[in-house]
């Protein structure tokens, strides 16, 4: 199958389209409506740098459903204890960065690149992009972000520097997202971390149709907090 260049223009050729390995297209930009068309179609850039920018819409897909979640009996432990405070949006730049500087066994380099932090930043402050930390005092010890339209969340990356910090963070915003009702949290590709949490794959069909319905259910964009009292019930 031909991997499509992608145009000027904010189009993107059809998912069922991609490569076995999920390729889609190659080209076009990071402008914000372009990733915002991305995620609204199940499709998403992935590539390191100095390489040109990659779209890709796996198959199967690999999602959490939230009231799926399943929480390990440890990590019950650390969040009842309280050993970390969990906040919304309110260090995003720092924790794109530290994803981005996060060494991976077996991953030369990282794949945001530094055009791709620009890009997530500008959709945080657009108020697409959001965070989730985890923190010690003022030290900033995990976090994730991801990219939310509608009720439908992808997430794209998580990072720690103390023990379990970006899995509390991970249980707290999956809750929260769980009692606004989001229907999904798109893991794009498989994770051991999300496994472990009950996430599974679904068919790309499946998946499109899902995102399809979530992202017709509108929701503000905007900053993010947790509903007043919010307890993430473990």
């Amino acid at each position: 199958m031909p991997v499509y260049r992608i145009p000027e223009e904010h189009l993107f050729p059809h998912p069922s389209l991609a490569e076995p390995d999920g390729l889609l297209g190659v080209g076009g930009d990071l402008h914000p409506g372009r990733l915002l068309l991305g995620y609204a179609n199940g499709i998403f850039p992935w590539y390191s740098q100095g390489q040109p920018i990659l779209w890709f819409s796996p198959d199967p897909r690999f999602v959490l459903f939230p009231d799926e979640l399943q929480v390990p009996r440890s990590l019950k432990k650390i969040i009842r204890r309280g050993d970390y405070r969990v906040t919304l949006d309110q260090a995003f730049p720092r924790v794109i960065a530290a994803c981005k500087a996060r060494y991976r066994p077996g991953q030369r380099g990282t794949w945001i690149t530094d055009d791709m932090e620009e890009a997530y930043n500008q959709l945080h402050a657009l108020g697409y992009a959001h965070s989730a930390e985890a923190w010690q005092g003022d030290e900033l010890c995990g976090g994730l972000y991801g990219v939310s339209l509608g009720h439908l969340f992808s997430g794209e990356s998580m990072f720690a520097e103390r023990p379990d910090a970006s899995k509390v963070a991970f249980v707290w915003l999956a809750r929260q997202l769980r009692a606004w009702g989001f229907g999904l949290v798109d893991s794009q590709v498989h994770t051991e971390h999300l496994e472990r949490f009950g996430a599974r794959h679904i068919p790309r069909t499946r998946y499109l149709a899902l995102v399809k319905e979530l992202v017709a259910r509108t929701r503000p964009a905007g900053p993010w907090s947790f509903d007043p009292g919010f307890d993430p019930g473990v």
